[in-house]
């Protein structure tokens, strides 16, 4: 096989016979990339800790928000399913969950070393906005990478 070969062929998930792709390549063969305002929304809750830090009363709204997010993921995103349940056993989401949760705590962990601390409106508002536009980054890489392994379309499909 020349590189080229290699490098164009879609990469698939080898559990015992060569170059065919996995039961659950297969399985998710008709489902599409999930919606950018989804990952935004995952990004505000992870940011829901400076929010509530800005706001103390906000918990309210970030509770309702959760609830949103639930309902979202058992009714608009019930088609995707099938992706979101691969993303969450796939070791590398569970990777991204723990590094999101070890920076924020290695963050506040450095700042507390140097004897500074977020305490600040500004602070917070940037430390929010960090996170979310972490969160929402890793998250796009993720579902990019598990459409590319298991080789599924990172855009739809269009009837000809």
């Amino acid at each position: 096989m020349s590189i080229t070969t290699a490098l164009t062929k879609p990469a698939f998930i080898s559990f015992g016979k060569k170059d065919q792709p996995s039961d659950a390549a297969a399985s998710l063969a008709g489902v599409k990339p999930l919606s950018p305002w989804f990952f935004v929304f995952e990004g505000l809750m992870g940011a829901a800790y400076d929010i509530i830090k800005l706001h103390p009363d906000a918990w309210m709204a970030l509770s309702g928000l959760g609830l949103v997010n639930m309902l979202v993921g058992l009714t608009v995103l019930g088609k995707r399913r099938k992706l979101v349940r691969a993303m969450l056993k796939n070791g590398r989401s569970r990777t991204i969950l723990g590094a999101l949760i070890g920076l924020r705590i290695g963050v506040h962990l450095i700042l507390g070393l140097l004897g500074t601390q977020v305490t600040s409106t500004a602070g917070h508002l940037g430390m929010a906005a960090f996170m979310t536009a972490t969160t929402v980054g890793l998250m796009w890489f993720d579902q990019r990478v598990t459409f590319r392994t298991l080789g599924l379309p990172l855009t739809p499909v269009e009837a000809v």
